[in-house]
């Protein structure tokens, strides 16, 4: 096994190559023989990069898989991948088994090995990642830059190191991955996202992305936007809503941004429960504010996951480690607490 390589510096700064060079050395870990899983967290970020590694492995390795945490139930995302035909698998405890057992090499992109206990159970080869740096990102490969708006532009240039023109299908989903997790260059944002973006854009299908992006909602959908708007607390500049049991987590996202559209609302908090999960979704207008940190701070006392960047943030608290916290988790209950965490730190 190679030497899990830090990302840090001698003097702790994030190591930064060329782009031949991190090529270069990404390629150094595969053999032809190698099978390949490629494991995200599915949004359209994850998903173009994940296809771009796929594409930079094309004839480098025996086989290339690209595995979801979780299934994918957003409705714009579910459009991108019809639409574009994107081979994907779910990963789920009847084959994740079998994967380990014919796969030699694991790839991360779009995150890092503790952002999900799932990620968790796998040794990593390569790691590429946008999101802030956490103790776990440890591989023989590693490429994280925080400062990027989307992982999609990482693996842009990757591919131009390649020498490799994207397809219409690459580059349409590396296109919308930038769009989304940059919202359209309204939140955190570099010069190379915007070069990435105009070297996507003569490439990718406009008529394609037009209709992933209004494949919003359906109609059973309004139903949890009316309780968000019947349940809303304002206090100051912050919306706050908590709608119970929710099919999806994206539903949440979805309402967090809507509530951000309201004149006034400078953090919009929604949560919800999903699979025992409380789900914390923030949004913010950026501006001299960090939700990243902010749910950290609010929940650093619990056994959860909780992160994210200075617009937008997410914590998933098992209801188990809620109970310690709370003597009933009923929904009352829940929104006060949420509320009590989150106002001193946003």
């Amino acid at each position: 096994m190679k030497k899990k390589e830090s990302p840090l510096t001698a003097k702790g700064t994030i190591k930064r190559r060329s782009p031949k060079e991190a090529l270069k050395n990404l390629y150094s870990q595969f053999t032809s023989k190698d099978q390949v899983l490629i494991t995200i967290d599915p949004d359209p970020d994850s998903i173009s990069a994940a296809l771009g590694v796929k594409r930079l492995l094309w004839h480098k390795v025996q086989s290339t898989t690209i595995g979801l945490i979780r299934p994918i139930k957003r409705l714009n995302n579910l459009t991108l991948i019809r639409l574009l035909r994107v081979p994907l698998t779910v990963l789920d405890k009847n084959n994740i088994e079998e994967f380990k057992s014919i796969t030699t090499k694991y790839v991360i992109v779009d995150g890092q090995p503790n952002h999900n206990e799932v990620f968790s159970q796998f040794d990593y080869s390569v790691i590429i990642d946008h999101h802030p740096l956490t103790p776990s990102a440890e591989a023989p490969f590693v490429d994280i830059r925080p400062d990027y708006g989307a992982t999609a532009t990482m693996l842009t240039e990757y591919l131009k190191a390649a020498q490799i023109k994207p397809s219409q299908s690459i580059a349409t989903a590396l296109l919308y991955g930038i769009k989304t997790d940059t919202r359209n260059f309204e939140r955190h944002t570099i010069d190379k996202d915007i070069e990435a973006f105009r070297y996507l854009y003569s490439l990718a299908n406009h008529n394609i992305l037009i209709k992933v992006e209004i494949s919003d909602l359906s109609l059973r959908d309004l139903k949890f936007f009316q309780k968000a708007i019947e349940r809303k607390h304002v206090v100051k500049e912050r919306i706050f809503a908590h709608i119970d049991e929710v099919p999806t987590p994206d539903i949440l996202v979805l309402i967090a941004e809507f509530f951000l559209k309201v004149h006034d609302i400078s953090w919009s908090i929604i949560s919800g429960i999903h699979e025992q999960n409380l789900i914390v979704i923030i949004r913010n207008d950026g501006y001299r504010k960090d939700a990243g940190k902010a749910i950290k701070r609010a929940f650093k006392n619990l056994d959860c996951s909780a992160g994210g960047h200075k617009a937008m943030a997410r914590a998933e608290i098992p209801l188990e480690s809620l109970s310690e916290v709370l003597t009933k988790c009923n929904s009352t209950a829940i929104e006060r607490y949420i509320r009590k965490r989150l106002s001193p730190f946003s």
